[in-house]
């Protein structure tokens, strides 16, 4: 009975033994934590152009609602919301056919008018064309001067016939019947000049009546052609085209609808020219000129400076938020920058400042924040500082706030630290 509970008690004995022993793998208290080794580099602070810091949102420069110019029905929009267009390019077509018959009208009306017009020249003998009118040049006219000149010729002789022989009557050469002779032939040779100056004149009389008919016709000829343009006009205008190079932000209408001279086809903005309209406190209205250079950040491109020129600054302060804009433009031939994107700006000032730099891969971002960090080694220890970077510089980056400019900062193995991890520098 004794040897069967000295059995059962032994394996109990033993489990207590091994427990009061100290274990082999246990770490000595006086080892501490483990210690990262990181590469470390001393934050530099240099002289840089002296600026200030400003908020703003990016515009198109151009944006236009492009409205149609006659009401219709929408045939067809080749065009959607995103696509680029060409100035020019059709982005929305609507029904002709009515405009297409008045066209077709006008220009039947005008061959019509244009037919009349040649009747009524060729009716007093006018040439057309570009020739000035000259009733003397008309066929009637003409040959009833070319009488009436050649009886003026036939009266002139008569009566220097008629004179020389009255000469001859009085010194008793001719007989005085002889001279009654000549003398009636002279009077019958004025009355035909008369006469003929009376048909010339009647026929002058008759060409400038007969080009009344021509001016008439010339004026009816005129007025239908500003029908035809007319016409042109209201069947180009039943087609939309683009005004601009630019990209369709808004389409709002699809075949089939009814449009009116109110409503919108589609929206175009031009973005390879962006506006950038900062709000600037008044302290700085008298330092702020154009032509300053402008760096500006999107958080689409964390990692890019976009620089552009001031271009207008607002003469009038906001009375209530004590602000005024500033104006820069963006050249954006790729496209990277967009309207309504938030912007943090540096405008560039004359004269420097001091700024603290820090190589680049010492910096990190929390995308959950959307923040920057670096750690800095103190003593052996990592410490997590929150920063505001600004522009970079090669290899270096700057630090706006965070830094004093005496730091040591970390640039490797920045995933195995923490606040407070313990460190070993190593440069």
């Amino acid at each position: 009975m004794k040897r069967v509970l000295l059995a059962a008690l032994l394996p109990t004995i033993f489990l207590l033994g091994g427990c009061s022993r100290p274990s082999a793998s246990a770490a000595s208290p006086a080892e501490g934590p483990k210690r990262v080794v990181v590469p470390t580099a001393q934050a530099v602070t240099k002289v840089v152009p002296a600026g200030f810091d400003a908020t703003g949102a990016f515009a198109a420069d151009e944006q236009s609602d492009i409205a149609p110019l006659v009401a219709g029905r929408v045939l067809s929009t080749p065009v959607n919301a995103g696509d680029f267009v060409r100035q020019g390019q059709v982005i929305c077509e609507l029904d002709h056919r009515d405009a297409q018959l008045r066209l077709d009208q006008a220009r039947a009306q005008l061959a019509q008018a244009m037919a009349a017009m040649r009747q009524a020249e060729s009716r007093i003998g006018h040439a057309g064309g570009t020739t000035k009118f000259d009733p003397n040049q008309m066929p009637e006219a003409a040959a009833a001067r070319a009488t009436y000149e050649s009886a003026q010729a036939l009266a002139k002789q008569a009566a220097a016939d008629a004179a020389r022989f009255g000469n001859l009557v009085s010194t008793g050469d001719v007989s005085k019947s002889t001279y009654e002779k000549y003398r009636t032939q002279q009077e019958t040779a004025e009355a035909q000049a008369n006469a003929a100056r009376q048909q010339y004149e009647a026929s002058l009389n008759a060409a400038r009546q007969g080009w009344g008919g021509v001016e008439n016709a010339q004026a009816a000829v005129d007025a239908t052609r500003a029908m035809l343009a007319q016409a042109e006009k209201a069947v180009a205008d039943t087609t939309i085209r683009a005004p601009f190079d630019g990209y369709i932000t808004a389409r709002p209408v699809a075949a089939g609808e009814y449009v009116a001279l109110s409503n919108k086809i589609a929206t175009i903005v031009k973005i390879g020219l962006l506006k950038l309209q900062l709000q600037t406190p008044e302290q700085l209205a008298s330092q702020v000129k154009t032509g300053m250079a402008v760096n500006a950040r999107v958080a689409a491109w964390p990692d890019r400076v976009f620089t552009g020129k001031v271009t207008a600054v607002n003469p009038s302060v906001d009375p209530s938020s004590r602000i005024f804009l500033v104006e820069a433009k963006f050249d954006n031939p790729k496209g990277e920058l967009r309207p309504g994107m938030f912007a943090t700006a540096k405008v560039m000032m004359p004269g420097g400042e001091n700024g603290i730099f820090v190589p680049r891969a010492a910096v990190l971002r929390d995308k959950t924040t959307d923040s920057y960090q670096l750690f800095t080694v103190e003593n052996g220890v990592a410490r997590l500082k929150v920063v505001v970077t600004g522009d970079i510089d090669g290899d270096t980056i700057r630090i706006l706030n965070g830094l004093t400019g005496s730091e040591t900062v970390a640039t490797g193995s920045l995933g195995e630290l923490y606040d407070g991890a313990a460190v070993t520098a190593r440069q």
